[in-house]
This record gives C-alpha cells, sequence and structure tokens, in this order.
C-alpha cells in the first residue's frame, strides 16, 4: 500500500503485493476506457518496481480510493493479482502496464492523472485528480477540524473553493485548502502544483481571490499561509 497525503496531488512512495498472483485473466471491464492516465514517467517507476516481484506477468497496478483526509481523498496503490479483478472493475493495458481500478472508486478517480513528483528532492508517485469529496463526505470523514461548517460565511467559502477554485487549479495538480475565517478575512493552504510556484502569488490575487469574492462579496481579505519554501509547516494556524 502506498502512503498517500491528504490532497489531491497525492504523493506515494512504495508499492506492496497484495494477494497471491494467479494465471487467469481478469474478469473486469477490460472494454472500458481509462479512468486513471498513466504518464510516461509514472509508468517506468511502476514497470521497475514490477519487474522485482515473483510472478510479475501475473501482476497489476491496482489504484484505489481508501478514504478521506482532510478536504480530499486518499488513495491505495499496490501490485495484486490481475486475476482477482471482478465485473465491474475498470481494467485497463497501456504500454505492457495494466491497471485496475475498483468498481467503487471509479467515480472518485475518473479523469485523474498517475504521475511523478520531483519534490523532496527524489521523484515518487503522486495522483492528481481533479475530483474531491463533497463537504458532507469530508464533514463525515472528519474533515475541515477547527473549521465551523455550519457558519453560513464558512459554508459558502468551502463550496466556493470546492465547486469553483479547485476544478479551475486541478489542471496542474493545484488545490486551495480553508485554514481559517477570521471576520471576513480567509486565510488558504496552496498544496499540490501551487506550493512552491513562481506563479503562486499571481494565482491567488487574479484567480483564486476573484472567484472567492464573487461568490462571497462580503469578503475583504485571502491570505496565502502557504510555506512555498519548504513544502511544509504554514506560516499560520489558528489559535
Amino acid at each position: 500500500m502506498m502512503a498517500g497525503m491528504s490532497a489531491p496531488r497525492d504523493t506515494t512512495e512504495t508499492l506492496e503485493t497484495h494477494g497471491t498472483a494467479g494465471a487467469d485473466a481478469p474478469v473486469g471491464n477490460a472494454g472500458a476506457s481509462a479512468v486513471v492516465t498513466v504518464t510516461d514517467r509514472a509508468r517506468q517507476i511502476v514497470q521497475g518496481a514490477l519487474a522485482d516481484e515473483t510472478d510479475a506477468g501475473s501482476l497489476a497496478l491496482w489504484l484505489e480510493v481508501s478514504g478521506v483526509r482532510g478536504n480530499a481523498y486518499a488513495y491505495d496503490l499496490y501490485f495484486q493479482a490481475a486475476s482477482d479483478a471482478h465485473p465491474g472493475d475498470v481494467v485497463h493495458v497501456s504500454d505492457g502496464l495494466t491497471l485496475i481500478v475498483p468498481e467503487a472508486s471509479v467515480g472518485e478517480l475518473r479523469g485523474a492523472t498517475l504521475d511523478v513528483s520531483d519534490e523532496g528532492g527524489e521523484p515518487g508517485l503522486v495522483v492528481v485528480n481533479p475530483n474531491a469529496p463533497t463537504i458532507e463526505v469530508s464533514r463525515s470523514a472528519g474533515a475541515g477540524e477547527g473549521i465551523d461548517l455550519e457558519d453560513p460565511l464558512t459554508l459558502r467559502i468551502v463550496t466556493a473553493l470546492d465547486e469553483q477554485v479547485n476544478p479551475s487549479i486541478a489542471s496542474h495538480g493545484g488545490r486551495a485548502d480553508l485554514v481559517a475565517v477570521e471576520d471576513t478575512t480567509v486565510y488558504l493552504r496552496l498544496s499540490g502544483g501551487c506550493q512552491g510556484c513562481g506563479m503562486a502569488k499571481a494565482t491567488l490575487s487574479q484567480g483564486i481571490e476573484v472567484i472567492l469574492r464573487e461568490a462571497v462579496p462580503e469578503l475583504t481579505g485571502v491570505v496565502d499561509v502557504t510555506d512555498h519554501a519548504h513544502g511544509m509547516n504554514p506560516y499560520y494556524e489558528p489559535a
């Protein structure tokens, strides 16, 4: 299982093998179009790891949503026998790599990309997903700790982020999450492709802030609290 972060650009580090490899062909929906796109760099990393596995020819790469962390999905990425696929699972074969998305995760992963990130100095697999949990799902998973989603103003801000802002910046793996609301000032943390990006200030002032002010006219300020230099530990945490 790959450890996942709570952003749509989900960093992964290790691959494990689940179950026992079988010789039968997968039962899943092999004729379906790809739910997840795999970049060439990601395919090379996966195939390199797969080559070290016993019965590599019987294994597929499985990718599924394992839950919700914060305001985004968490993932499991692992090797398992291709023959374990069930009807309804999406099986996609491309350039010698079989990728299986279990039926329960198809909707959450449709349109996502398995890519490689060089953040941290070493390349690692990331899931760049344009989809995010609904406010109700995020709340049930314990999202928004310290954020009062019963407050009408806060709920309007979160809705604008989920429905307008994040879909618009997801194309480059970016995401904006609400950290705090103080009076009419919003504090956001950027992640994924927006964290450390030289254009983050322009993205905030010309894109995110414009969208939020249109959706919530009473806002007087939008503040980026992301540590763009180190990729961790924000400049601000609510008291």
